[in-house]
């Protein structure tokens, strides 16, 4: 991938080139942006540039101005070295990612043909759609103590071709605390014309002594105005859909192609809301056998899919209590979710909302720590139930 390939984030790429150009990058960068932001995409575009063998550099200045679509300040894109990173087969790129232990003992290596064709198709992906393409149903994504030991012995080698070997880990926080203590290990000590690039969308999640060891890059969530070009050139969207949708996207340009594809008539979301509609008013209607049927198909769902349903309840009670506020001119809902929240908002004061939001917060840790789904559901539906009804 290309710098000129990414829209938007010119300081974030002058940034990186300069730290190039001057000899100043750091050995590890970690590269800090929320889902469906542009910070793999850069790391991508860092790792051709650094092995390209023939950098393009603007005539007018040393830096250039770094415009989006620049090809005077980039990678050539031709070159050996980009032809072989752009198809993600450089031998002196390494990728570890997420896998959900499909079978025992497996690491990236087993998926790297999944991984480059999910990653080629489109760089703004998340956990949840990697997991859904390998297959990973009812798993967590983690990246193992396996995982670790293969990034010290891939490290170990010298670079084939490149002036750097890299090793790209996307989603670092999904390390456990021995392949984090290993990272770290590395890190510490790392080998000569190495370059860490660590993608993250949860920093708060990595070892303090591995955010100490690394420079971060900050990602900012891209504008509305760039997910509507995007969505204009990629999917040929029409300029008011495409505002429409970046506009409820909040700058997750994955939730963004996803609402796009609807539109056109593609492949569809799950709906979220839909589901979370249906819950909160079996809950209101103290409508037992319903609510253990939803604990039953909340169950079923994929693990991923079950952590997304409790993200989403929390974020629309947080929407809920702003609209209670007045401070609904922050909210960015279609149509059925803003009738929801204005609807419901009669029913519950603020003082349900701080109860409600604690209890899913501590079921989502649970989930995490891998209670059983329905139990959880099943205990949340019951203590709602209670608590929609007693005046606060």
């Amino acid at each position: 991938m290309q710098f000129s390939e990414i829209i938007g984030h010119d300081d974030t790429k002058q940034m990186l080139l300069r730290a190039v150009r001057t000899n100043h990058l750091a050995h590890a960068l970690l590269f800090d942006g929320q889902q469906g932001s542009a910070n793999l995409a850069l790391a991508l575009a860092l790792a051709q540039y650094v092995n390209c063998e023939d950098r393009q550099q603007s005539s007018n200045s040393l830096f250039g101005d770094m415009r989006s679509g620049d090809p005077e300040n980039d990678s050539c894109g031709r070159c050996a070295s980009c032809v072989k990173i752009q198809k993600l087969v450089h031998p002196d790129l390494h990728m570890v990612f997420p896998v959900a232990n499909l079978a025992k003992g497996k690491t990236s290596e087993a998926y790297l043909a999944d991984w480059r064709k999910f990653l080629i198709e489109q760089p703004y992906r998340t956990l949840t759609d990697w997991l859904e393409l390998v297959g990973g149903d009812n798993k967590q994504g983690n990246i193992s103590a396996e995982e670790a030991r293969n990034i010290l012995q891939k490290l170990s080698l010298k670079a084939y071709e490149g002036a750097y070997k890299i090793m790209l880990i996307w989603l670092p926080e999904l390390m456990n605390v021995a392949s984090a203590n290993a990272l770290l290990k590395v890190l510490e000590e790392p080998p000569a014309q190495t370059l860490f690039l660590l993608v993250t969308n949860q920093p708060d999640k990595l070892l303090i002594t591995i955010l100490s060891r690394t420079q971060r890059v900050a990602v900012r969530a891209f504008t509305d105005e760039e997910i509507a070009t995007y969505l204009r050139q990629h999917l040929n969207l029409d300029e008011t859909t495409a505002r429409r949708i970046a506009y409820l996207s909040d700058g997750d340009l994955s939730a963004a192609l996803k609402l796009g594809l609807q539109e056109d008539g593609g492949a569809t979301a799950s709906d979220q809301h839909t589901w979370f509609a249906e819950w909160m008013r079996s809950c209101y209607r103290q409508d037992l056998l319903g609510l253990v049927k939803q604990a039953d198909q909340f169950d079923g769902f994929s693990k991923e899919k079950q952590k997304g349903l409790l993200d989403y309840s929390i974020r629309l009670y947080r929407d809920l209590f702003l609209w209670q506020q007045g401070a609904g001119a922050l909210l960015r809902l279609p149509d059925d979710e803003l009738a929801f929240v204005k609807n419901f908002s009669k029913v519950l004061t603020s003082n349900h909302i701080e109860h409600i939001v604690a209890d899913l917060n501590e079921s989502a840790y649970h989930l995490e720590r891998n209670a059983r789904a329905k139990m959880i559901m099943l205990d949340m539906s019951l203590t709602f139930s209670r608590l929609i009804k007693t005046k606060l």
